[in-house]
């Protein structure tokens, strides 16, 4: 296949064949009815996180991926007749990040009061920024650990969506959620690095240092495994994640943020696949998208096969989670 004919695919001014539609939907990993869909939308202000290089190819199949996803998620609203939620942006929004990446804490506790979240822990991060109006997906990534993107639809706004990776852990993907959000809310100087930024929000928004102060007090030499690890049920980030945290608010001495730093090495934390003992094996997946697809199947306005098909799973199985509660289920297999 040449380049040209790919370019007049992606300008409609030709139509692949049925051949080359099955090839195209393997390699971006979606399926022939999104491609042949009449969704006008545009993937926009893409940016990757990744481990390492990236080819274009992964790239563009991980943005199908994406479009596709997001492409279902609106359709479902549409049927319902839901407006999709919306985002509003801060009124104080993008936060000036300017001097120095420790205005990331600033900018972290305005938007924890600007959605009115005090100092507590947040118990589900991804519930949370779907109430915002952002749109989260988890999908299976290699080399890349999220990104954060806007899709444009034809006549209507514009959705932010953030991208996790589901093959991490759980702590790993809250943390990636709230340095998503920072990339998204923050505007930091040139001068200084973005990441760093990001992940200094991404620490202050899931751990306000109000919080940690009454947990473990403003100045510590020492602590305990025991302690940190109810701290990360607690909060439901790393040790890792705390321990920096610590160290950026003062809490930690140097010398103790290098000696359990020393020790994760030793451990093996700090080396792909980056696991803690008590990590949740399961992250915080999005359960909207499921909920609206079991009520338009109740209500008709999808048929069973494609309900299946949007939750991929099995007509079997999707008959058996309508009609039988889940603990009637788990009885009869035991019987």
């Amino acid at each position: 296949m040449t380049a040209q004919a790919i370019g007049k695919y992606e300008r409609n001014e030709s139509m692949p064949g049925s051949g080359v539609l099955i090839a195209l939907a393997d390699a971006l990993d979606v399926s022939v009815d999104y491609l042949v869909g009449d969704q006008e939308m545009v993937l926009e202000e893409v940016e990757f996180r990744k481990k390492k290089p990236t080819s274009r190819r992964e790239e563009s199949q991980v943005e199908a991926k994406v479009l596709h996803l997001l492409a279902q998620y609106l359709m479902i609203e549409e049927l319902l007749h839901l407006p999709s939620v919306e985002w509003h942006s801060p009124r104080e929004a993008p936060y000036p990040v300017k001097r120095d990446v420790s205005e990331a804490d600033l900018a972290a506790r305005s938007l924890r009061d600007h959605w009115g979240l005090g100092n507590d822990p947040i118990p589900n991060l991804v519930e949370l920024l779907e109430e915002q109006g952002i749109k989260v997906l988890s999908v299976n990534l290699t080399t890349i650990d999220g990104l954060t993107a806007h899709v444009r639809r034809a006549g209507k706004g514009t959705v932010p969506v953030i991208v996790v990776n589901r093959k991490e852990w759980g702590e790993r993907q809250r943390f990636t959620l709230a340095d998503e959000l920072g990339h998204m809310v923050m505007d930091v100087a040139a001068k200084l690095d973005e990441e760093k930024a990001a992940h200094r929000f991404a620490g202050a928004f899931l751990m306000p240092a109000d919080a940690l102060w009454a947990e473990i007090g403003k100045h510590r030499k020492a602590i305990g495994w025991g302690e940190l690890f109810e701290l990360k049920q607690l909060f439901g980030v790393s040790v890792q994640a705390i321990t920096y945290r610590c160290k950026d608010l003062g809490i930690f001495s140097v010398a103790l943020f290098q000696r359990l730093f020393n020790d994760f090495d030793r451990f093996g934390w700090r080396s792909p696949p980056y696991e803690e003992p008590l990590a949740w094996k399961k992250g915080e997946e999005p359960k909207r998208f499921k909920r609206l697809t079991f009520r338009a199947l109740a209500e008709g306005a999808i048929s069973e096969a494609k309900a299946a098909e949007l939750l991929n799973i099995s007509v079997q199985d999707l008959n058996q989670r309508m009609e039988k509660p889940p603990a009637v289920e788990r009885k009869e297999a035991e019987d």
